[in-house]
């Protein structure tokens, strides 16, 4: 017998993107028992065009101003989720489904009773490649996974040289915080991690009958997704499935302004590292702040190399305000 399971689906301002989404799932070779848009839009256009489509086992509600915000959106869905229901999966608006994703969820949850959370893997990102034997690949350039390489980004190139690096596999937050955010190859196995991006998670229900997305993150709540897979380990696994495939085309509407994203990348990824690690050895502390100042750096020399030179400056910027604030006014958890 097939688990059940809801979709909810946390909108602002996507009207457009959200109708490409549902047409992926109305293709899914396991259709959800129930779809939940929670849209935080300050016009009518989604429910206008969600009014023209009939997707089947959709609930449709419009939040006010005072609920706006995806962990508020979030929270909403979950609370009009059908107690029936044994998993929430949560798609952003952006994305388009592989046709078997839902399947391949579900098929991950019933691998193991102890798993609790379930990832995927966005194929439109995927940079992995064979291995070649008789290739020499030198570790401060490339990271190597099984039978799988990956080329590394400028920033993990100069991490690798400093002594910076992580030595934990992708999804894994080491005691210093600024883990690989990586995907794994496509190899259709399923990896044990600690973080899950909320571009494509699920989780069993009855884990939201004892914790909810967290109100720190505000507005666009970069991060939100760490913080919560965080609190989720407490009652069980986080897994990446291989096989549960998805595009993520990061549309750029309803996204905060640089300086804002600046900020955010700091403060709120100093709030997910004590998530896990309340009280780190000054090792961590030297290694966390050390990351934060080369990738500030790093960002601050796209103000001259970017075609964009306005957003660099403005994230510099935020991320400079963001790291100066730790010091005289820590975010303070809930």
């Amino acid at each position: 017998m097939s688990q059940s399971f809801s979709l909810v689906i946390c909108t602002y301002m996507r009207s457009k993107v959200i109708v490409k989404l549902l047409e992926s799932v109305g293709i899914q070779t396991l259709y959800p028992d129930e779809i939940l848009i929670i849209d935080g839009s300050t016009n009518m256009d989604t429910a206008i065009v969600l009014k023209d489509k009939a997707f089947k086992n959709l609930s449709y509600y419009k939040v006010e101003a005072e609920d706006r915000g995806l962990t508020k959106q979030r929270n909403i869905g979950i609370s009009k989720v059908n107690k029936t229901s044994e998993v929430v999966c949560f798609l952003d608006d952006d994305v388009v489904l592989e046709p078997d994703y839902f399947e391949m969820v579900m098929t991950a949850f019933k691998s193991d009773s102890k798993i609790v959370g379930v990832g995927g893997i966005a194929i439109n990102e995927y940079r992995w490649l064979p291995k070649a034997t008789e290739f020499n690949y030198s570790k401060k350039r490339f990271y190597i996974l099984g039978s799988y390489v990956i080329k590394e980004s400028i920033r993990n190139v100069a991490r690798n040289y400093l002594g910076l690096q992580s030595q934990d596999k992708p999804g894994v937050m080491p005691d210093f915080s600024h883990g690989r955010t990586y995907n794994y190859p496509l190899t259709g196995q399923i990896h044990d991690v600690d973080l899950l991006v909320g571009m494509s998670f699920s989780f069993k229900r009855t884990l939201f009958d004892k914790i909810k997305f967290s109100t720190y993150f505000e507005g666009y709540g970069l991060y939100e997704d760490a913080d919560f897979s965080l609190r989720a380990l407490q009652y069980g696994k986080n897994v990446i499935s291989t096989k549960a495939r998805l595009s993520h085309y990061h549309d750029a509407s309803g996204r905060p302004n640089q300086y804002n994203y600046g900020k955010m990348v700091v403060r709120n990824g100093w709030y997910v590292w004590r998530v896990k690690y309340p009280n780190p050895s000054l090792k961590a502390r030297f290694k966390f702040h050390a990351t934060v100042l080369l990738l500030l750096s790093i960002r601050a020399t796209n103000i001259i190399t970017s075609k964009d030179r306005v957003k660099a400056l403005t994230e510099t910027l935020g991320r400079q305000v963001g790291w100066i604030s730790l010091i005289f006014n820590k975010p303070k958890h809930q």
